[in-house]
């Protein structure tokens, strides 16, 4: 694993202008420690574009996903897989897939059953690698599902909504005796920011401080805490709730952190502390780990610390203080707002269309690298069921993939700047503060240790399947080195082998394994006291986004109604285009190459007996008999001499091990036998030739199998699912009596814009009216991203 990441290192940062060696040493050793972290520890995001984020039940979702490095963003080719699913309320799984991936991101589908209930649902997805850190990291969006053919459950009565206050000092500490700058959050049941007024109470319950949110229910204050007694807020909603929250331990020593504007250009800190031996404070800033800034500097009581801003990258940057015991204490994120994005422009020929016309749309990219990109574009009708807004690219890779928590209306931070946004993005800075990593991670980190206790490997080459043995008789104590076997029985034969490590985890390795499939794993009978198991191949750790109940109203009658009957239209009429797959190109070879022999049985004499068979036109199988059972002799071809232990035998891809249950098989039912007269090698593990026996359909026909076996209804990765709109082009099909009730016109995961930024498509509408939202996401290999939006009208002609 550490060879594969290596390849993909993200470049080493030097720092410049230290200007003593004692400090060379000093700040070097943190930044070695967090180097050496950051080049074994790779961290990747994932972004999904979604069609739209409201959903009737018999439509389907559709989705792209962009998959980049969380530091620089540009697009990795590292995990094949992406884990996709759609939690419910009770965060218990809806729907699962996996996507595959590549250098290009992947795309998918859900189709959304009649068994599901309306509700607002969760639409989660991650990689394998990403199973190693805090769910935190999976990408999350919210998605409103209506079922109109059950009824929807009516919410729980509450007297009054549950609102909760979360307090924030910034740097992380109150201290005693130093000024301290406070952020707090309020918010409702379902994570929306509420205005309030509120009062900073001290210990004698004498009022200190008056506030009041800004933005989004979150707002700051500043006092002094005189001594290390508690303090409380009194929180008073506009709706007339009051909260009292008391306010984070005081410390009677410690270390604070101020963050303030020093001219257009610069940051001041300013870093206090009470503590009488501290001598010494380091500054640490990077942006997501790419390090920025590394300074030492004396401390007696205060100290100041200035910032260039434009040292920093474009998005979130982490400002953390260490004291002279390089032990994190304090720490603070600034945000830059990105210049350097990709700026995409859409443009159509009208602004209003009338049902089944062509619409043409130009899509143009100007960047300050790479001018190509890849486009992901969404064009649907706007209503008034969309109880989210879609996230786009933005926003998301530049700010709330790296913020804890949900962050209500992540797009106003992108608007044109002012003092308002300023203030508003300084607040949210201070209440939503996170990082990917664990300092004490860091800084204990030696050699390959930032790796140790890593469960989950990526999957590299393709899908892996992971299980593990165990030995019952024990307490079901993992049971290392032994080998099991992992088949899928069909065309072509798909074999899989692992070996149990020191914990009994097995890990197999497959390719080109699409749709579903039954799988059989085993380990050899002589390992029958041993119990095997498939690993849940999905995270089982709650989602971390919080989404409201759905509440519709008679407002929303007529809506419901007409997207209803355009889903049963578009089922009734349009189904089967709407079933139309794509299927990759897949080696149809068996696992083990060419083989030395192939019979194919319908071109020799059929005979009743697989013994008359084996003896009469197989030369490369010899059935001998050992104390009353049979086995197989094959020649060691290379070396003229034969084997004298059984070689691997298989029927349609399953090991068998007892011989006689193949030889007493009827061999009119085998179509295929593949011979490899030589050894086999299979990591350390050496097989003595392959006998493999298929069936006509890859079925296994009926062959009785051992009880030991496990089987298990498996998912592979999902095969794509084509994206159908019919096109207008003749007087007939524009004239066509065939309902077109689409409300999604147009999907495109993959458009990609020329050398000079130029992409064009076409697509048509339908027959219904109203105001349609074209949807844009896309990035370029240097990892610019971007995104726009642009409206058009449809409208019936008389």
């Amino acid at each position: 694993m550490h060879r594969i990441l290596k390849q993909f290192l993200l470049p080493v940062l030097i720092l410049k202008g230290m200007s003593a060696t004692a400090q060379l040493i000093s700040t070097d050793a943190i930044q070695q420690s967090f180097d050496t972290y950051r080049q074994q520890v790779l961290q990747e995001k994932l972004f999904l574009h979604l069609d739209q984020s409201s959903h009737f039940t018999g439509e389907t979702v559709w989705f792209k996903i962009n998959y980049v490095d969380a530091t620089f963003h540009k697009p990795l080719s590292i995990s094949k897989v992406a884990y996709v699913e759609l939690l419910g309320q009770d965060h218990k799984p809806v729907l699962q897939t996996k996507v595959s991936l590549s250098a290009e991101g992947g795309t998918g589908s859900l189709f959304l059953p009649a068994s599901i209930l309306s509700g607002n649902y969760v639409l989660r997805a991650y990689t394998s690698w990403m199973r190693n850190f805090s769910p935190a990291y999976f990408f999350e969006q919210p998605l409103t599902i209506i079922n109109p053919f059950k009824p929807l459950d009516p919410p729980i009565a509450q007297e009054k909504p549950s609102y909760s206050v979360q307090l924030f000092p910034e740097g992380g500490n109150l201290v005693k005796g130093l000024p301290a700058n406070v952020a707090f959050k309020v918010t409702e049941p379902g994570g929306k920011g509420v205005d309030a007024r509120g009062w900073l109470l001290g210990p004698g319950n004498d009022t200190l401080a008056q506030f009041k949110t800004f933005k989004f229910g979150i707002g700051t204050f500043s006092f002094t805490p005189a001594s290390t007694d508690t303090y409380r807020v009194v929180i008073r909603t506009n709706q007339g709730q009051s909260i009292t929250q008391a306010m984070p331990t005081v410390y009677a020593d410690g270390y604070t952190m101020r963050v303030d504007d020093a001219g257009a250009d610069q940051l001041k800190i300013t870093v206090n502390t009470t503590a009488k031996t501290a001598t010494s404070v380091y500054l640490f800033a990077h942006t997501r780990q790419a390090v920025k800034k590394a300074e030492m500097r004396a401390l007696q009581g205060e100290t100041l610390f200035l910032l260039d801003k434009k040292a920093l990258g474009d998005g979130i940057s982490h400002v953390t203080l260490f004291d002279a015991n390089r032990q994190p204490v304090c720490e603070r994120l600034y945000f830059k707002r990105p210049t350097d994005t990709l700026a995409i422009q859409l443009g159509t020929t009208l602004k209003q269309y009338p049902h089944r016309s062509k619409i043409t749309l130009d899509a143009t990219v100007n960047a300050s690298t790479s001018a190509q990109a890849d486009l992901s574009v969404a064009v649907y009708r706007i209503d008034s069921l969309s109880s989210f807004t879609p996230k786009d690219i933005v926003s998301y890779l530049w700010l709330t993939s790296d913020l804890q928590g949900a962050v209500e209306s992540p797009t106003y931070y992108f608007q044109p700047e002012t003092s308002e946004i300023r203030r508003a993005t300084d607040n949210l800075m201070l209440t939503h503060g996170w990082r990917r990593f664990k300092w004490e991670t860091i800084l204990t980190s030696q050699g390959n240790n930032a790796l140790a206790g890593f469960q989950f490997l990526p999957d590299y080459n393709g899908l892996l399947i992971r299980g593990r043995i165990t030995n019952p008789a024990v307490n079901n104590a993992p049971v290392p080195g032994v080998t099991a076997y992992l088949s899928s029985p069909g065309k072509p034969v798909r074999l899989f082998f692992a070996k149990s490590d020191s914990k009994g985890r097995l890990l197999f390795e497959t390719l080109d394994f699409y749709g579903a499939k039954t799988v059989y794993a085993q380990t050899n009978p002589a390992d029958s006291l041993y119990k095997l198991t498939i690993d849940n191949p999905f995270s089982e750790q709650p989602p971390t986004s919080t989404v409201p109940t759905l509440m519709l109203t008679e407002q929303n009658t007529s809506a419901i109604e007409d997207r209803s009957v355009a889903m049963q239209v578009q089922n009734n009429f349009w189904g089967n285009q709407s079933l139309r797959y794509r299927y990759p190109a897949v080696d149809s070879a068996g696992f083990y190459g060419k083989p030395s022999e192939t019979y194919m049985l319908d071109a020799y004499t059929r005979f009743p007996t697989m013994e008359d068979v084996l003896r009469e036109y197989v030369l490369g199988v010899m059935p001998r008999k050992r104390q009353g059972r049979f086995h197989f002799v094959v020649p060691n071809a290379p070396y003229r001499e034969l084997f004298s232990e059984n070689p691997l035998v298989m029927i349609d891809g399953i090991p068998v091990f007892n011989i006689d249950k193949v030889m007493a098989f009827s061999p009119l039912k085998i179509q295929k036998l593949d011979v490899i007269t030589n050894r086999y090698f299979v990591g350390s593990t050496i097989y003595n030739g392959i006998v493999s026996f298929m069936t006509y359909k890859g079925d296994l026909a009926g062959f009785p199998l051992d009880d030991r076996l496990v089987k298990v209804d498996y998912d592979g990765l999902q095969l794509q699912r084509e994206f159908f709109a019919p096109r207008y082009v003749t007087t007939q099909q524009q004239t066509s009596r065939l309902p077109d009730a689409r409300t999604l016109l147009y999907w495109n995961p993959s458009l990609r814009t020329n050398a000079q930024g130029k992409g064009q498509i076409d697509f048509y509408s339908s027959d219904i009216s109203g105001r349609y939202l074209i949807e844009v996401n896309g990035i370029n290999q240097d990892g610019k991203a971007g995104t726009q939006r642009g409206f058009f009208e449809v409208q019936k002609t008389e």
